[in-house]
């Protein structure tokens, strides 16, 4: 048995996958500041839901796949600790030099972003280590000695150490490392050239501080998470998601916090693409529509999106995080956005949320400011009894009122039009964020298919598809916890990097084998030490090359971990080309490349292959019915409402109707319609689409 749990800003999400094939589904209230709580809470709804104790759940559990916000939020909010960052004599500016860039190119007023740690806890190491990895200036001990007395009366809580070409010769890390263990015992330290061997200060420096002012928050975190799911019975094995989409084992997550700053979003696109390619959609937007943030990403030709410009904050002010990631944008739209009027008579939804506590009004919680759930409970989207399977009820008077007095009244609408303009805000919101991963890109949004996931993401995904001409939407009957579900059905995935320059017309094959050798005997001793959870082991390799002055790399598969001396580099550079024409529409045949690092990923999967297609459905109580809702081209009309468990397969749904479950309603649009087919909904956002699919 496996168990995959999301926290989420409003609610805790849990996938129980029992090896029979079939997923299971349950939610709650996400608690703060306490989220384990949260957790604690979503397990015994679960345990109830199968006549089982928590005790007796956990004991079965034989994997237990978390992944959380806590990391990212930590740094959002400062909340992050007392760090240090140690440097090269002469280059203490690397945090405030940065990488250079503006989101706006007349607007001088910007103020300059601070460095993730301030120069009054950046410290100088009298030491220097050259590119070609000779020491340059031999390591001054008494100036490490000298360090580390300050660091102590500072109350610092954390070290980052990042020493110039490290990634060519870690002596002079390692041995500050062993003063500092020495001189601060307790206090976490991370080492540059062990988190991210990779060329580029500012991103290896960045990486290295984001990571140790994580350690001490992580660890004091996931070692409660432990304890107590320990206590309540858990005796399988614990993984945590990271933000390369894929799980790692939660003791190396402590190790290497900075992994989890998104992993709860990396999720959505592995779950997204499974489910797109087996609607054979190899281009698929994938949203996944919470209840505080509305997360999209774009799957082109059945690849998961990757970037290494992932920053936190806005772009070129905040602090990059120096790794690569999987590429997922996030706004502040979802259920629980809050809508208001200001004085200007603007109507605006988000990015501040109600979250969980106390939520939107209609949760009877203390909530005052109306939200877009509020909205599409007065629209009648939402039915008031059914809200998480009828566990909880919702207030429809008091959301009323909410949109009435603080919407309606100030803009001179009617309550209606009012909910009405809540909800196509958000809508646009959420196609701008869209048109930035599709549009921009080149990407025809008429060629893609939208996969919706998130509990809100039905509200108005069909709108979204009208407005941007999709050909389909694909509703996973998991989609309500679509990042849970991908966890069960992601990889045990690590990296292993080795920067070494090379110049392809002076390969040196030998070099080369003796380099992949080494990366390779990495990757399988990790996989080795993790056999037991996965299946299905694969090492990929990679290289990162450019011609010569290009600033920035690709990266180029390898055939395998052998080079042959006959063929030596050939194929390397036919795939080197082919690349960067796939990337940039042009290759230049004849120029040189450089090698400037290789890398080893080693895979193994957790779950078959067809884990996560089928949801574990509850006997349907409702069947067919009728409730009183609102659309922008019809008004008020009494519409059908279908059980999603009583639909049958094959069966057309024509809009206006409602297509709803325990966890998500699916708004299916005035001219639209809607055939359920394993494992999904499939929404044709234009009537006359669907011939040959039962329509």
């Amino acid at each position: 048995m496996r168990l995959s749990v999301d926290v989420g800003g409003t609610f805790t999400d849990l996938v129980v996958d029992d090896g029979a094939g079939l997923l299971k589904v349950y939610k709650s209230p996400t608690t703060s500041p306490d989220p384990i709580e949260g957790v604690l809470d979503v397990v015994a709804l679960a345990a109830a839901g199968e006549g089982r104790t928590t005790q007796a759940l956990l004991a079965a559990t034989d994997m237990f796949i978390h992944s959380t916000t806590r990391a990212i939020n930590a740094v959002v909010t400062g909340k992050t600790a007392h760090t240090a960052f140690l440097t090269t004599r002469g280059h203490p500016d690397i945090l405030l030099v940065r990488e250079g860039g503006r989101t706006d190119a007349f607007n001088y007023r910007i103020p300059y972003p601070a460095p993730y740690v301030p120069r009054s806890l950046t410290f100088e190491v009298e030491e220097r280590i050259g590119a070609d990895g000779r020491i340059v200036r031999p390591l001054v001990a008494a100036s490490v000695h000298d360090i580390a007395d300050r660091l102590k009366a500072a109350g610092v809580e954390a070290v980052a150490v990042c020493l110039l070409w490290s990634i060519v010769n870690p002596a002079h890390e390692l041995a500050v490392a062993a003063i500092l263990a020495e001189r601060l015992p307790g206090v976490p330290v991370t080492l540059s050239h062990q988190l991210n061997p990779s060329l580029r200060e500012y991103r290896r420096a960045s990486s290295c501080c984001i990571d140790a002012s994580l350690k001490p928050v992580m660890t004091r975190y996931l070692r409660a998470l432990t304890s107590r799911l320990g206590e309540s019975g858990l005796a399988g094995k614990m993984f945590a998601v990271t933000s390369q989409g894929g799980i790692a084992d939660i003791e190396e997550l402590a190790e290497r916090p900075i992994l989890s700053l998104n992993s709860g979003p990396s999720m959505a696109p592995v779950s997204g693409r499974h489910y797109a390619l087996a609607e054979h959609g190899h281009t698929a937007i994938v949203t996944d529509a919470g209840g505080t943030t509305y997360d999209v990403s774009l799957v082109r030709n059945g690849a998961i999106p990757w970037t290494r410009e992932t920053w936190i904050g806005p772009l070129y002010q905040g602090h990059m995080t120096g790794f690569p990631s999987v590429d997922v944008k996030s706004i502040g739209a979802g259920g629980g956005s809050i809508a208001s009027v200001d004085g200007g008579g603007m109507l605006h939804v988000g990015p501040q949320s109600a979250g969980s506590n106390p939520g939107p009004v209609c949760y009877g919680r203390g909530g005052i400011h109306p939200t877009v759930t509020d909205a599409a409970l007065v629209l009648g989207y939402i039915d008031p009894d059914f809200f998480l399977g009828g566990r909880m009820a919702l207030a429809v008077e008091a959301a009323r009122t909410a949109i009435a007095t603080q919407i309606a009244q100030p803009l001179g609408l009617s309550l209606d039009d009012a909910a009405l303009a809540i909800i196509e805000l958000a809508t646009e919101t959420m196609i701008n964020a869209i048109e930035e991963i599709t549009v921009k890109q080149g990407i025809d949004p008429e060629d893609t298919t939208i996969v919706g996931g998130g509990g809100a993401a039905g509200l108005n995904a069909v709108a979204i598809a009208r407005r941007l001409k999709c050909r389909t939407v694909l509703f996973p009957e998991v989609g309500a916890v679509l990042s849970a579900a991908g966890a069960i059905m992601s990889e045990l995935r690590r990296e292993f990097v080795r920067t070494e320059f090379m110049r392809v017309s002076h390969f040196d094959v030998a070099r080369a084998n003796v380099i992949v050798a080494g990366l390779r005997a990495e990757a399988q001793a990790f996989l080795d030490g993790n056999v037991g959870a996965g299946r299905d082991t694969v090492i990929d390799y990679f290289i990162e090359g450019h011609y010569p002055s290009q600033v920035w790399e690709i990266e180029v598969a390898l055939e395998g971990p052998i080079f042959d001396a006959t063929v030596g580099a050939a194929n390397l550079i036919r795939d080197f080309h082919a690349r960067h024409r796939e990337i940039f529409s042009f290759a230049d045949d004849h120029d040189e490349v450089e090698i400037v690092s290789w890398r080893a990923v080693a895979r193994s999967r957790i779950a078959d292959s067809r884990a996560g297609l089928r949801l574990a459905t509850a006997p349907p109580a409702t069947g067919e019915r009728v409730r009183s809702m609102v659309f922008r081209d019809t008004g008020r009309l009494d519409a059908p409402v279908y059980d999603l468990d009583a639909l049958p397969q094959d069966h057309p749904v024509t809009g206006p109707a409602i297509i709803e479950s325990s966890f998500t309603t699916i708004v299916v649009d005035p001219g639209s319609r809607a055939v359920r087919q394993p494992a999904q909904i499939v929404v044709e956002p234009f009537l006359g689409r669907l011939a040959g699919q039962g329509g």
